[in-house]
């Protein structure tokens, strides 16, 4: 079995990552499984660049394929904020009820209340072999917070073909359209072509 690192010690994450690759042989591991805890900046600029830093940093250390992703949300009324800063955005502690009112505040009076979902997932096999595979979903502010499940920036995210928020469908729906889900079906093509 081939191994894998994922570099995030986010558990949910290395849950949805190991169900896509076990399927193709992989043995997936995490920063969960690492003895020191690691810290990276991720000092890039966009979503891609992040993610590279993040595979990169934890590529040299461990010298086994890495996996790292960056993902947030893009406002066009706010000029593509929250952005890369997305989970940073009004600080890492505050609630995403308080995070997702002050998109609301701030997008209400403009015209263009259109927004997007971006995930960019590195994939460092070596120092000169890396790729960085991007997926998009499309949608836009909804008026209010709606839907119980998804998490984040989900309840505010209405996407057309759904007619409601990502947060107001079951996860196995969402996660057919989500970003995330787009740009792995990118990196799980490109894994089996190996």
């Amino acid at each position: 079995m081939k191994q894998l690192m994922i570099a995030t010690s986010n558990a949910h994450k290395v849950n949805e990552f190991e169900a896509l690759l076990k399927p193709l042989g992989y043995e997936v591991k995490s920063l969960l499984d690492l003895a020191e805890p690691l810290e990276i900046e991720e000092n890039g600029s966009t979503f891609e660049e992040n993610a590279l830093i993040k595979a990169s940093a934890v590529h040299k250390i461990v010298k086994m394929p890495v996996i790292a992703d960056d993902s947030g949300l893009c406002v066009n009324a706010m000029d593509g904020a929250p952005g890369i800063y997305s989970a940073r955005f009004m600080g890492y502690d505050t609630d995403y009820d308080i995070k997702n009112r002050e998109i609301l505040a701030q997008v209400q009076n403009s015209e263009d209340k259109g927004a997007q979902f971006v995930c960019a997932i590195a994939y460092v096999e070596s120092e000169t072999l890396q790729h960085v595979f991007t997926g998009v979903v499309e949608g836009k502010i909804h008026d209010q917070i709606l839907g119980e499940h998804g998490f984040g920036y989900d309840p505010i995210f209405y996407y057309p073909p759904f007619h409601t928020t990502l947060a107001n469908v079951s996860e196995s729906l969402k996660n057919e359209v989500s970003h995330r889900s787009r740009a792995c079906a990118k990196l799980i093509a490109y894994l089996e072509d190996q």
